[in-house]
C-alpha cells in the first residue's frame, strides 16, 4: 500500500483551479487520479468530484488518448496561440 503521492499540479483557468495528478493506492489496487482542486474563500484546495481515477496499468491507454488527442488538436490548428484554457 502507498500514501496518496501528488505527481503533479497545474492549474487549470484563471481562477487558478489545479488539476492534480495523484498515485494511490484504494482496496489493494494501485491508482492513478486526476482530479479539479478549488480553492475556498481562506486559500485552502479541495477536491472536487470531477476527474477521474483508474488502475494506474491503464496509463499507457490513456497516454495513447492523450496523445491522439494532442495529435488532432494540433492538425486542427487549436493549439498555435500558446493559450491554457
Amino acid at each position: 500500500m502507498i500514501e496518496p503521492v501528488v505527481v503533479d499540479r497545474f492549474f487549470s483557468n484563471r481562477r487558478k483551479d489545479v488539476i492534480t495528478t495523484t498515485l494511490q493506492t484504494f482496496k489493494g489496487h494501485t491508482l492513478v487520479d486526476l482530479r479539479k482542486h478549488v480553492h475556498d474563500k481562506e486559500g485552502k484546495i479541495h477536491p472536487t468530484a470531477k476527474g477521474i481515477t483508474m488502475k494506474v496499468t491503464r496509463l499507457s491507454d490513456l497516454q495513447n488518448a492523450i496523445n491522439k488527442a494532442l495529435a488532432k488538436a494540433q492538425e486542427l490548428g487549436l493549439l498555435d496561440g500558446g493559450e491554457t484554457e
